[in-house]
């Protein structure tokens, strides 16, 4: 495994740039009693707050029965992924989202051997925190992924290659300073270390890798689907608001 994560380390950039979630008033009954205060309104819940993880290994935001169902097959370390993030996906979740229109699923895709560990340290997190991770990832893409870009030296790929497959990726990801990335979110090195070397989630990211090139016809990312449709030569939020639009 390691000969595999470390021949991405360089490579990851580029080949991200290819592929590029009513109250009634009581008053009083008669004059000399004073009017009791109304009640304070219950606050209506939100569809943004409405996430679950889904039986594929994605997690979803919003109304479960909205009209139009988008799906997102994302990888962390992609720019274009990033860059949707970024600007389209806040405009996604005010306009359509939080409406009940649509509801959005994100399923991390492994385009390199770079986005097993933060795909993994997010199925690891509570279903709202999985998407502020996402969130936080895409954010402070440049600075975390910068370390993996760089050459691992000799002493350290043998040291990681010596170790079990599954505690290959927590080394590994270590070496490029993300456990200090996720320490600065509130999470401990023990946890970090469980959530990386997790084999069943291992299992869930390739099968979702398995699905998206299988069934949804997945070349590059980020590739998005409506309605169970994948959305041809769309990688951006301008070309992907139209079909939105078309399909409510």
């Amino acid at each position: 495994m390691f000969a595999r994560l470390a021949a991405t380390a360089l490579a990851f950039a580029a080949a991200a740039a290819t592929f590029a979630l009513a109250a009634a008033a009581a008053t009083g009954a008669t004059v000399a009693a004073p009017a009791r205060p109304a009640p304070a309104a219950a606050k209506a819940t939100s569809w943004l707050d409405v996430v679950v993880a889904t039986p594929q290994g994605g997690f979803r935001q919003g109304n479960p029965n909205a009209k139009v169902k988008l799906l997102e097959f994302g990888s962390l370390t992609c720019s274009h992924c990033g860059e949707f993030a970024r600007q389209g996906v806040p405009v996604l979740r005010a306009k359509y989202i939080a409406s009940g229109r649509v509801s959005y699923e994100y399923r991390p895709y492994l385009l390199n051997g770079v986005d097993f560990a933060p795909s993994l340290l997010v199925r690891c997190s509570p279903p709202a925190a999985a998407f502020k991770l996402i969130d936080a990832f895409y954010e402070a893409q440049p600075q975390w992924t910068l370390p993996f870009t760089k050459p691992v030296p000799d002493d350290v790929q043998k040291r990681i290659g010596a170790l079990p497959e599954n505690q290959q990726i927590t080394a590994f990801a270590a070496s490029g300073g993300l456990d200090g990335f996720m320490r600065t979110r509130g999470m401990p090195r023990a946890r970090f270390d469980a959530c990386t070397s997790d084999k069943a989630g291992i299992n869930v990211l390739n099968a979702i890798r398995d699905d998206a090139n299988k069934n949804y016809a997945l070349t590059g990312t980020p590739t998005f689907a409506i309605n169970g449709r994948t959305l041809p030569e769309t990688a951006n939020w301008a070309k992907l608001k139209p079909q939105l639009d078309a399909a409510l």
